[in-house]
């Protein structure tokens, strides 16, 4: 049987319509039905359905539907080459490390070379390797069976309930100490998983190498409280990033079990979300002059007579002293040459006074750096203050360590150009 996948690779706020061919490939009535129907599932905010058609917003990432995969990458300027704009996203995603990830659903898929899909599934495999290269440990765990002779603790309604014409033999409570615990239980099942879901001949080779390290064991199942009950050690903390990725593709496998051709599987990021944390992350990691660089640090401004306070939450404040800082605000989007919006610039007049802000600037990506200041202004065109609102231009690089650097930059010579 031949492999029958299909790509096609699209740009954020991108449409697509019937019939029309992306990638070589016929964008026809069952994969627009599949996502019209996959549109009615709650919480999926990945794309819009329009006549005859589907437009994607800012959530990128990768999209499935039956043997169609769909890559939605974001695009920030003029540039429309795929290739490095994909490495755009791996590389923010990887900077970034821990990211919430919307996933409704997932369903059997194919990988391709470098795709969003594919780093996690290689991440996974990679990080089952290492637990198995340390050796998989071992933990006492609970047991409960009908035995012959009398060990543990005797569970005496059970008993009586179970071996009322068999008093030979016991119903027991004991501990066992081998490898049988919920870890590897939940590491089996992902690797089952894969096995079943994964066609890359490469990946599935070191799926079928490492299910030989796993005796077989119980089909669990699965659930959000499951894996908020696992409480980590110092034993099993090399265990932390395999559980993260296995709890990703295990509570969001769902596949279509009435005919098998339409499951969805979706991992998306909201491009707004990632820009904030990669900018703050950037600024966290290289900007060592300053005290502290905060995300998100929140304040009270109105509360009700009866109630809870509403807050505000500027992406990112950045204090020099104890009374200094400076809040920027990330948008993920291209001003083309415009001015920000008023609600944007709204917004940062706010965060201005209750912060008692030095200056506070809007923080784009773009084609150039080109940025400019500005002052708030009354309505008889009197300045309101000598604060500084400011626009910073970003411009995007696929080399993720020089565009750090160069964000660092760009906000240092912001920040020192008014001291």
């Amino acid at each position: 049987m031949g492999n029958k996948r299909k790509y096609i690779t699209v740009f954020e706020h991108q449409s697509i319509k019937l019939n029309q061919i992306v990638d070589g490939v016929v964008f026809d009535k069952k994969i627009l039905k599949a996502l019209q129907v996959f549109y009615g599932e709650p919480g999926v905010p990945f794309f819009s359905l329009i006549h005859q058609g589907v437009r994607f917003c800012e959530f990128v990432g990768v999209l499935q539907v039956g043997e169609v995969t769909i890559e939605v990458l974001p695009k920030a300027d003029k540039n429309s080459d795929k290739e490095s704009w994909r490495e755009v996203l791996i590389g923010m995603l990887k900077a970034v490390g821990d990211l919430n990830i919307y996933a409704p659903s997932n369903s059997s898929l194919s990988l391709r070379c470098n795709s969003v899909l594919e780093l996690y599934f290689e991440f996974f495999i990679r990080e089952i390797e290492y637990l198995v290269y340390r050796g998989l440990i071992k933990q006492y765990r609970r047991k409960e069976a009908n035995v012959s002779a009398l060990k543990g603790k005797l569970n005496f309604s059970k008993n009586i309930h179970k071996n009322l014409v068999h008093q030979e033999r016991f119903w027991v409570e004991y501990t066992h100490y081998d490898t049988h615990h919920l870890l590897h239980q939940i590491l089996y099942k992902t690797l089952l998983m894969l096995k079943q879901v994964n066609h890359n001949p490469l990946l599935l080779s070191r799926i079928h190498s490492l299910l030989l390290f796993f005796p077989q064991m119980p089909n669990i199942r699965v659930s959000e409280s499951m894996f908020e009950r696992i409480a980590l050690n110092r034993k099993t903390e090399p265990y932390k990033d395999a559980i993260k990725i296995a709890r990703l593709l295990l509570l969001n496998y769902h596949p279509d079990l009435s005919r098998g051709q339409n499951d969805v599987l979706a991992l998306m990021f909201d491009m707004n979300l990632l820009w904030e944390k990669f900018v703050y992350v950037s600024l966290k990691k290289h900007l060592g002059r300053y005290s502290s660089v905060k995300a998100q640090a929140t304040k009270h401004f109105w509360k009700p007579t009866k109630g809870r306070a509403s807050l505000m939450k500027p992406d990112i404040v950045i204090n020099e002293g104890k009374e200094q800082c400076v809040v920027l605000d990330t948008k993920w989007k291209n001003l083309n040459g415009y001015n920000p919006s008023p609600d944007d610039l709204r917004q940062l007049f706010v965060y201005l006074k209750y912060y008692k802000a030095k200056k506070v600037a809007l923080v784009y990506p773009g084609s150039s750096s080109e940025s400019k200041s500005g002052h708030y202004y009354s309505e008889d065109t009197t300045l309101l203050g000598d604060q500084e609102c400011s626009i910073r231009s970003l411009p995007v690089q696929s080399n993720i360590a020089h565009w750090q650097k160069a964000i660092v930059e760009n906000i240092t010579s912001w920040i020192e150009s008014s001291i």
